[in-house]
């Protein structure tokens, strides 16, 4: 779950940095925001889409464009509040929001590499931790296979219950203690 969590939030991402860009392109050669995020909305899926289209909407009507970006529900909200900051920030202060725009897509940009950069040395430490969590199972096929009968003690009832119980409980913490030290640094 947390690796298609992780992919969709990648995905959506790269949309929105997309939507951007095209959202910078068409401010810089003299659109109006709410046209520029029409565009963009046209040739985006997803959040950005929804979001550039909200903006346009709220750009049209006199109001502000910023909120259209604040989602704080997304798996992207993070992203999304800052490019709203940037576009508060152009609005309240008469400052080129194709500039501050760009700087917000330079610093998501940047800020996805180096989480791609983080995940991919993590990617040692996650594979150690499934490897540790899969001993036991590799313990139990080579007991097995020695005659020593590991699955008619663990299935068996009793103490062999009770321990097959503990080690499961004991396998699956040790995942989850993985992912969350491995999820704190990558964040």
């Amino acid at each position: 779950r947390r690796g298609a969590a992780d992919r969709d939030r990648r995905a959506q991402r790269s949309g929105l940095c997309d939507g951007l860009d095209m959202v910078i392109a068409e401010l810089r050669i003299g659109a109006h925001p709410a046209a520029a995020c029409d565009a963009a909305a046209a040739e985006c899926t997803g959040t950005a889409a929804e979001v550039m289209a909200a903006a346009a909407a709220r750009s049209k009507l006199g109001g502000a464009g910023a909120d259209g970006f604040r989602r704080p529900e997304s798996p992207i909200a993070l992203e999304l509040d800052a490019i709203a900051t940037a576009w508060d920030v152009a609005e309240r202060h008469g400052i080129a929001l194709a500039e501050l725009l760009d700087a917000a897509r330079t610093d998501l940009v940047g800020r996805a590499r180096f989480r791609s950069r983080t995940e991919a040395g993590l990617a040692g430490a996650r594979a150690t931790g499934t490897v540790l969590a899969g001993l036991p199972v590799l313990g139990i096929v080579l007991g097995q296979l020695m005659g020593a009968a590991p699955l008619h003690v663990l299935l068996g009832g009793g103490l062999g219950g009770v321990l097959l119980v503990i080690g499961t409980v004991l396998a699956c913490a040790g995942l989850l203690w993985t992912d969350a030290i491995t999820a704190r640094v990558a964040s």
